[in-house]
């Protein structure tokens, strides 16, 4: 579904706003201030991106609405000097740096656009590390690790796994399943468990309880394959999208770097 036009006009605006083509052609005035055709185009375009909407002459009048509406009230908030109040200019800075922000750092990355060459680098250092093998695995975590003996004696006796895992268990989204985790490789679980884990072998569980920082489990191996990492092309978005941020956080470093501050 789309986002309704009353929540992507803000960003969509505040976007045109620091856009050259702001000014031209006018496709209203509201008291004598002219809202541009520029204008309208410019945010109808800006929304068409975040929405997946084509820029439409019924979007761009429903725009046009919207922006009479606003100077509207944005006018009798000036008249009535609410402009002036503290928080009000406060609040005006932030956004301005927010929007000064947001253009620099998208201006910089298309100066610096990522390379095939880093998206592949960074996709040969994912897969080193996603594991070999993937486990298909179900676990029980209780709060106290006697609370995990008992259990680890019930299962000793010929109790189910499953079974407790739904009585016990206070990983709900888990438990309502009989404890089942489902494929994963061990890189996905904290330490203690994914060590733990790895010695099992196909049917076996646990017979002294793990400790982790959510509590104590008992972890039983259902089945093992080998692992089959998500292609480059699976992962590409999510990837350029990591090298997009690594690369704004170290122009951040550097600016910062530049910067003569005193505190």
């Amino acid at each position: 579904m789309h986002k309704p036009l009353l929540k992507l006009l803000p960003a969509a605006l505040a976007i045109a706003l620091f856009s050259p083509l702001a000014s031209a052609q006018t496709a209203a005035t509201v008291n004598g201030k002219p809202i541009t055709e520029a204008m309208v185009n410019v945010v109808a375009e800006n929304m068409a991106k975040q929405s997946g909407q084509p820029v439409t002459p019924q979007l761009k009048d429903q725009i046009k609405k919207e922006l009479i509406l606003r100077e509207v009230v944005v006018q009798e908030a000036e008249k009535q000097g609410l402009q002036n109040q503290k928080d009000v200019q406060d609040e005006i800075q932030i956004n301005r740096q927010n929007i000064l922000i947001r253009t620099l750092f998208g201006d910089y990355l298309k100066k610096h656009p990522i390379t095939e060459a880093q998206i592949k680098a960074k996709y040969d250092q994912f897969a080193k590390t996603f594991g070999s093998t993937e486990y298909d695995a179900q676990h029980i975590l209780v709060p106290t690790e006697k609370e995990a003996a008992d259990i680890i004696a019930k299962l000793k006796k010929g109790e189910k796994f499953s079974e407790l895992a739904k009585k016990y268990s206070k990983d709900t989204a888990s438990a309502a399943h009989g404890g089942d985790l489902g494929w994963s490789t061990p890189g996905n679980y904290v330490e203690p468990f994914a060590a733990a884990l790895t010695k099992l072998k196909p049917g076996e569980y646990t017979t002294t309880p793990v400790q982790t920082q959510f509590g104590w489990h008992i972890i039983k191996l259902d089945k093992t394959r080998p692992a089959k990492p998500p292609t480059l092309e699976q992962l590409k978005p999510q990837i350029v999208q990591e090298l997009q941020r690594e690369a704004v956080q170290k122009y951040q470093q550097e600016l910062l770097a530049q910067a003569k501050v005193t505190q």
